[in-house]
């Protein structure tokens, strides 16, 4: 009796749902001291406190399980458990696309408006029809344009530069529209491009930036501020679904709990990281936004035409920073 319990207890550890229960994988593309770094190390601590021993939250930054779309793919496939993507949701879901439209976002509370009336009801339910589920809207930031060539002052600066931006067509279109040449790149590869001279510059929020190192190989930081990217605490619904629900409650509860502390880094995170980055030689310049608003126009017109509905989700969000 006690070799048949014996060989039951060791069945029920090997068996794939019991190692899926253990460890809940939570992967980002961050490098150590980032906001997403932070972000889902915080989140584990609060949920791993929470869990006791029926589960555990363990986290790989530093794209260790893979770039944006291989994460988002995992989920898929029910690999990962949790990711952190940002832009690449305008991949899975046009829809998205809303937070890539320039100079939407004009600060943390407009997004908290945005969040409550038009995120969960209009957006969040496209990432479900892909297999993926939204638990929270945690935080990217406010993208500025770094490069190694000259200020960017407005969109006639951008002309010829080599642009890195993350793998999502309207980013692409907003930096054509603006004269730049991008090109899609995972961001675990950005600094060698920019210091082998593939690339002249990017954008990202600061706490990219400074992490990343960029700092070392860019010349140049515009305050451009031009897209607000949010990050979505992110799970696939058919690993999520297979979660016992007491789990899925912890998991679901402290993702949204965690977004209020996100927001308060992001924010002390905006008045200091400018000063690191300039401290190591990079120096900053004030665009003229005015000419860069103008500038977008035609990508809010393309949008509105190429995604169903969403002239609509735009108007709303706008009308709620008024």
């Amino acid at each position: 009796m006690k070799t048949r319990l014996a060989a039951l207890a060791a069945a029920a550890l090997l068996s794939p749902f019991a190692l899926a229960q253990t460890e809940i994988k939570f992967g980002h593309v961050g490098e150590p001291g980032s906001l997403f770094a932070q972000s889902a190390d915080e989140f584990a601590r609060r949920a791993n406190a929470r869990l006791g021993g029926k589960a555990k939250v363990v986290v790989y930054g530093s794209s260790q399980l893979g770039g944006d779309k291989e994460l988002v793919q995992k989920l898929k496939l029910g690999t990962v458990d949790i990711a952190l993507p940002s832009t690449v949701m305008t991949s899975e879901a046009d829809i998205f696309g809303v937070f890539e439209m320039p100079y939407l976002v004009k600060d943390r509370k407009h997004m908290g408006r945005i969040e409550k009336e038009v995120f969960w009801p209009s957006i969040a339910p496209a990432a479900e029809k892909k297999g993926l589920r939204v638990i929270a809207i945690w935080e990217n930031g406010y993208r500025h344009i770094t490069n190694s060539k000259r200020p960017i002052n407005s969109p006639d600066d951008l002309k010829g530069i080599k642009l890195r931006v993350p793998e999502g067509k309207w980013r692409v279109k907003m930096f054509q529209a603006y004269g730049a040449n991008p090109s899609p790149m995972k961001f675990s590869e950005v600094f060698t491009a920019l210091q082998t001279g593939v690339m002249d510059g990017q954008e990202n929020p600061y706490t990219q930036i400074y992490s990343a190192k960029f700092q070392e190989v860019q010349k140049f930081i515009s305050l451009t501020g031009h897209v607000y990217t949010p990050a979505y605490a992110t799970v696939g619904t058919k690993k999520w679904d297979a979660l016992p629900a007491d789990v899925r409650k912890i998991l679901e509860d402290t993702a949204k709990e965690t977004q209020a502390w996100v927001y308060d880094l992001a924010e002390k995170g905006d008045q200091e990281l400018l000063g690191k980055i300039t401290a190591a030689g990079v120096k900053s310049n004030v665009p003229n936004k005015d000419a860069f608003v103008a500038a977008s126009k035609p990508v809010y017109e393309e949008f509105a035409k190429e995604v169903p509905g969403s002239k609509e989700i735009i108007d709303r969000a706008i009308a709620l920073g008024k």
